[in-house]
């Protein structure tokens, strides 16, 4: 059952499929970074200083009371609150995610169609005698020995 189990997971689609995991969660923490600390910043600069990350509404006061200026001390007193600043700032992340693996999958399949395109050169003809298969390169037909 161990040697079962080597094989599958030294397959090359398994590890395939792990590094790729792996690098879409490191590129998932660089575009959360970047929306985060790149993107966000300078819209809220220009929407008049504001920080989506805390942009909450309270539906229940926690143990201490409101209004709390920013949602980790919401979270701490224990209010109950929607975060729709946390959820545009993972709806932009997953735009720039989802556009950036569109861009891959399109220059992908670019190289495929580049490659598939390039015809290979015959090296077969036919001789206009006996319609037979013969070389390219045949001066004289091996089946009806007619000259070409």
């Amino acid at each position: 059952m161990l040697k079962e189990f080597k094989e599958f997971a030294m397959r090359g689609n398994v590890v395939d499929m792990a590094v790729g995991i792996i690098i879409g969660a490191a590129f998932g923490a660089i575009v959360k970074s970047l929306v985060d600390d790149v993107i966000m910043p300078p819209i809220g600069l220009l929407l008049g200083s504001v920080d989506f990350s805390d942009l909450f509404i309270t539906l229940r006061q926690g143990a201490a009371a409101g209004p709390y200026a920013t949602l980790e001390l919401a979270k701490k007193a224990g209010a109950v609150t929607l975060s729709y600043g946390a959820f545009f700032n993972t709806i932009v992340s997953f735009v720039i995610m989802a556009f950036s693996v569109f861009l891959l999958i399109k220059g992908m399949n670019k190289l495929k169609r580049q490659k598939e395109a390039a015809p290979a050169a015959p090296t077969t003809k036919e001789c206009p005698h006996c319609l037979s298969t013969i070389p390219i390169k045949a001066t004289k037909c091996a089946h009806c020995t007619s000259s070409l």
